[in-house]
C-alpha cells in the first residue's frame, strides 16, 4: 500500500481533544431566561395567547433574581426606573418576575459578550422614556397617510 502524503492524513490523533471551557459555558448558558424558568409560560393557538401559566422552580439562582429585583424598588439607577415603571404598568409580581428575566438577559451577555455594566441612572431612564412619550402622541396625532391620493382627488 502506497504511503500517505498529504500532511494531515499522516499525522495520528491521539488522546481527547482540549476542553474549552468557554464554549461550553456558552452551550450551557444559551436559553438562560427559559432555563431559569423566568420567561412567560403562555399556551399559543394559531397565534393568539389562549392561556397563561406560572412556571414553578425550586432554582437558587431564580430566587436570587427575583430578590434582587424586587430589592429594585428603591433604587435610583436604570433599571430600577424602569422596574417601578412596569410595576405601575403591570403589577408588582408580573414585573418582579419580568425584571428578574432581564437581570439574568444582562448578567448573560455580561458573561458571554464580556461587557460591562454602565448605570446611566434613573434621571437618564426618565429623560429617555419622556422622550419616547413624545414621539408617540405627535404620531398618534398626525393625520393617516392615504395610499392612493388620485383616486380621492378625482372624486
Amino acid at each position: 500500500m502506497p504511503e500517505e502524503t498529504r500532511k494531515g492524513r499522516r499525522k495520528k490523533k491521539k488522546g481527547n481533544p482540549p476542553f474549552n471551557l468557554r464554549e461550553e459555558l456558552f452551550r450551557m448558558t444559551g436559553h438562560v431566561v427559559s432555563w431559569l424558568k423566568l420567561s412567560p409560560d403562555n399556551n399559543i393557538s394559531g397565534g393568539k395567547i389562549i392561556g397563561k401559566g406560572r412556571m414553578r422552580t425550586n432554582n437558587r439562582a431564580t430566587t436570587v433574581l427575583r430578590m434582587a429585583a424586587s430589592s429594585l424598588r428603591e433604587s435610583d439607577s436604570y433599571v430600577g426606573a424602569h422596574f417601578r415603571r412596569l410595576r405601575t404598568r403591570l403589577g408588582p409580581p408580573v414585573a418582579t418576575r419580568a425584571m428578574a428575566a432581564k437581570l439574568a438577559r444582562l448578567i448573560y451577555r455580561m458573561l458571554r459578550y464580556g461587557m460591562n455594566y454602565v448605570d446611566y441612572g434613573g434621571q437618564c431612564y426618565e429623560a429617555q422614556y419622556r422622550k419616547r412619550q413624545l414621539i408617540h402622541l405627535k404620531r398618534k396625532g398626525r393625520p393617516a397617510r392615504v395610499a392612493n391620493c388620485r383616486s380621492y382627488a378625482a372624486a
